[in-house]
């Protein structure tokens, strides 16, 4: 209690105290700010913009720092000839007081300062995107008028103390994704604290471990919580679901046990996948058996049975291995033929008979029976050459989404079989994973994916809605992260896997602009024909290589090439290729081209993704420009792997993040928050 004791006396001190005393007050915050935070902040070397914290500086030139009246009313600093603007005597002002500090993605690499604490009259603390280390202080709970809290993309590590419930009065939003804190979160030191303004819960991808924080189910305020890819356990309280949560993120974890009930289709499984397989219920797979207790008899008979029947059961595992045994050998002798080609359990389980074909299912489509699949009444999403791709809504609830071949486009079965298996491991968060694969018993092929209610990188770039997101620098380089990511992983597979048919339309974008790469390798089950037809739609939409033109097989470097002109159409908004126009051709990397030698290089960049930069250098965006036009380098050998893209866009992140992590921003909204 010692701090808050000080922090009271020390209020007191500038209330009744009178105007020479109150001087003392402005000039503890300056001394804090120069002392203890900026020194804190900075590290070891100097920071350019804590270099304006200087005493030799008026206030409103500090960079960072928004300050306020004891009446409340903030200091203007929009008026270049207000004498705000170059007065010192600010500093003596005991009615004035520090209200924000406000640095993100501004190259810090300290410590969060405890004495933070000490800014009674701080409400909102930007520090996200930066490179802070150490653990989050124990005083940052002391500042009571903290309202928004953003240390989003650091390097913080230990334990969340309990003392941040103690700023539960006034707290809208807390953001500590992207770090490495650890352990359980923290109860409130006080019972029924119900944090009744608390809206946003961000503190996805740390190391949290312990169960779900049953506690915060009590802040029922709350419209976003993400908890995703922590280390929690257990099960997910049914007290959730007396939240109004507008997005909820719980993937990643090894939760387990049955979901509570969220209503008819409040969220979709991608919020809870990457848990324990033991996690069950809508949207995932359905729980088998009862969910009550037993009775010890019960138990006991139970066990009792499973003893008797040991002898039997050993028989017949032996029995099984033997066939099992046996039928490989066969496998190996007449390679694939119909009712072994089949029944190989090593990379998918089957179902099926003879008269209605063969499902083989892969991780995540465990739920899934072969009467779901041909049961499911499907809605036509989209049409290609080589298939169409259904909505599909299955009897007992649940979407999927069916890809069906058109027939004669595969590859002969021994062919095929070993790709689809392969396409059925391969997961990744930037991927869409292939779920299960149907033969039918005339030849018509299905794969089967999860179904997400997402907008393609296409839509979200070209077309317009109401409530259409607006699509800043952190969002846009984002989504170029998550489908380079995406890539990379393929590319780095024992055998590795080439897309063959990059472009927009095949990256899915969710609310959270995660981006989710569809349709990977699918060239590798086609006929050579159909594979052409592949290639051709990629010249079409101004994606493909130009070794292309002799080669027609896909690798990994025309795979670059065309993550190359998409980021170039997401950092210029411009379609490729064939327009509607005239049948006009836009050739992307022609364009940058041209730019540059008329030097009018920032010219060439979308109007919207400039919103709010005032240094496209100090931003990434030239970085991220020269990028793109290397992965479309002419010589192959010349262009980056697709780790390096990965390596050079993480190293290159914009400086200003914060929309990442706060309610998604639409075009009929207010600018980006600083």
């Amino acid at each position: 209690m010692e701090h808050p004791l000080k922090l009271l006396l020390a209020f007191c001190i500038v209330f009744f105290a009178g105007s020479a005393i109150g001087s003392i007050s402005l000039a503890s915050d300056v001394e804090i700010l120069l002392q203890k935070i900026k020194p804190s902040l900075q590290g070891k070397g100097e920071n350019l913009l804590l270099s304006s914290w200087n005493v030799s500086v008026p206030l409103c030139q500090w960079r960072g720092l928004k300050w306020v009246f004891i009446n409340a009313t903030s200091l203007l600093c929009d008026d270049l000839s207000s004498p705000q603007w170059t007065s010192l005597s600010l500093y003596k002002d005991s009615s004035l007081h520090l209200a924000s500090i406000q640095l993100p993605s501004a190259n810090l690499s300290g410590s969060l300062p405890r004495e933070i604490g000490e800014l009674i009259a701080l409400q909102s603390l930007y520090l996200g995107v930066n490179s802070l280390s150490g653990t989050v202080p124990l005083e940052l709970g002391y500042a009571s008028s903290l309202s928004d809290i953003e240390l989003s993309g650091n390097s913080l590590s230990g334990s969340l103390p309990p003392s941040i419930w103690n700023l539960c009065e006034n707290l809208v939003s807390l953001r500590l994704h992207g770090n490495s804190l650890s352990g359980s979160l923290p109860d409130p030191a006080l019972p029924n604290v119900s944090c009744k303004n608390l809206k946003f819960l961000d503190l996805g991808h740390n190391m949290l471990s312990g169960n779900f924080p049953e506690f915060i189910t009590r802040f029922h305020g709350l419209k976003e919580i993400d908890l995703g890819n922590n280390n929690l356990v257990g099960s997910i309280p049914g007290s959730i679901t007396g939240l109004t949560l507008e997005k909820l993120n719980l993937s990643h974890n090894n939760f387990s046990g049955v979901l509570p009930d969220f209503g008819e289709s409040k969220f979709g499984g991608e919020v809870f996948e990457g848990n324990n397989p033991e996690l069950c219920g809508p949207p995932l797979r359905p729980c088998n058996g009862s969910s009550s207790g037993m009775s010890p008899g019960a138990i006991a008979g139970i066990v009792i049975g499973l003893m008797t029947g040991a002898v039997v059961l050993v028989s017949l595992l032996i029995g099984y291995f033997q066939g099992k045994k046996r039928r490989r050998s066969l496998e190996e002798e007449e390679e694939f033929e119909d009712e072994d080609e089949f029944g190989d359990e090593e990379n998918g389980s089957s179902h099926g008979n003879g008269g209605e074909g063969k499902l083989i299912l892969f991780q995540g489509g465990e739920h899934l029976t072969l009467e779901d699949v041909l049961n499911a009444t499907g809605q036509v999403m989209e049409k290609t050459s080589y298939g169409t791709v259904y909505k599909a809504k299955l009897a007992e609830g649940g979407t999927i989404a069916l890809r069906l071949l058109r027939e004669g486009s595969c590859k002969d079965r021994s062919s095929s079989l070993p790709v689809i298996r392969q396409l059925g491991k391969v997961r990744h968060e930037n991927l869409i994973p292939l779920r299960a694969f149907y033969q039918g018993k005339r030849g018509e092929k299905l794969l089967i994916y999860d179904f997400l209610p997402n907008r393609t990188l296409y839509d979200i770039l070209h077309e317009s809605w109401v409530g259409k997101p607006v699509l800043n620098w952190a969002r846009r380089h984002k989504i170029a992260l998550g489908v380079a990511r995406g890539l990379a992983h393929l590319h780095s597979l024992e055998t590795p896997i080439t897309h063959g048919n990059v472009r927009s339309k095949n990256v899915l974008v969710d609310d959270f602009f995660v981006a989710r790469v569809t349709e990977f390798g699918l060239d590798k089950i086609m006929i050579p024909a159909i594979a052409d037809e592949i290639v051709s739609l990629a010249k079409a939409d101004g994606c493909k290589a130009p070794e292309l033109q002799k080669m027609k097989k896909c690798n990994s470097r025309t795979d670059v090439y065309a993550f190359g002109i998409l980021l170039l159409e997401i950092l210029l908004g411009k379609k490729p290729g064939k327009t509607g126009r005239n049948g006009e051709f836009i050739d992307l990397p022609s364009l940058v081209k041209v730019a540059v030698l008329e030097e009018t290089t920032m010219e060439v960049f979308d109007m919207e993704l400039l919103k709010g930069i005032r240094n496209p250098m100090e931003e990434g965006l030239v970085q991220a420009l020269k990028l793109a036009m290397g992965c479309c380098a002419p010589v192959a050998t010349v262009r980056p792997s697709m780790e390096e893209v990965v390596r050079q866009l993480e190293e290159n992140r914009p400086r200003n993040r914060s929309a990442l992590y706060s309610p998604a921003e639409t075009r009929s909204e207010s600018g980006t928050p600083y």
